[in-house]
């Protein structure tokens, strides 16, 4: 026989299991098919975040993710780009900005059992900030981030 101990304690134990696997994930335009792919590795109950920057909002579609990951797009044509420049939003730089003001928010405790997988699919300049903003500002380390190897951003998987 079960006993509220128990079902406390079970439940307890999934709300950490869903804590330790969390994910962030980045991609833009040219990489939606890449992101599909990724996605559909992931389990069912995988939980996170995902930021896809997009030229326009006509371009903002539907993506296939787990029920507990949150879709953000980013038009760059209804975003500025640096502030008080006056300029459109560049390439990378809605992703970029978007990314590490949510890593800032979210990645700020130590602890060690909620670690955050980091795939960043995007474009090469908005792939190097975020990559730059995760090691030196925040510390994370650069085995738990993956960017495509042709950018040369992170030490060689071995």
């Amino acid at each position: 026989m079960e006993t509220s101990l128990d079902v406390r304690s079970t439940r307890a134990e999934r709300r950490a299991a869903r804590r330790r696997a969390h994910h962030l994930v980045t991609a833009d335009e040219h990489s939606l098919a890449e992101l599909e792919v990724f996605l559909a590795t992931l389990p069912l109950c995988a939980s996170g975040r995902i930021f896809i920057e997009v030229p326009e909002t006509a371009d903002i579609g539907v993506i296939d993710a787990p029920g507990r990951m949150t879709v953000t797009w980013l038009a760059r044509a209804s975003r500025s780009g640096a502030p008080g420049t006056g300029r459109s939003c560049a390439p990378g730089e809605a992703l970029a900005r978007a990314t590490c003001a949510w890593a800032d928010e979210m990645l700020c405790d130590d602890d060690a059992e909620a670690e955050t997988h980091v795939t960043l699919l995007g474009g090469y300049l908005g792939t190097a900030d975020i990559v730059d903003h995760l090691t030196t500002r925040l510390g994370i380390e650069s085995g738990l981030i993956h960017a495509p190897e042709r950018f040369g951003l992170l030490p060689s998987e071995r």
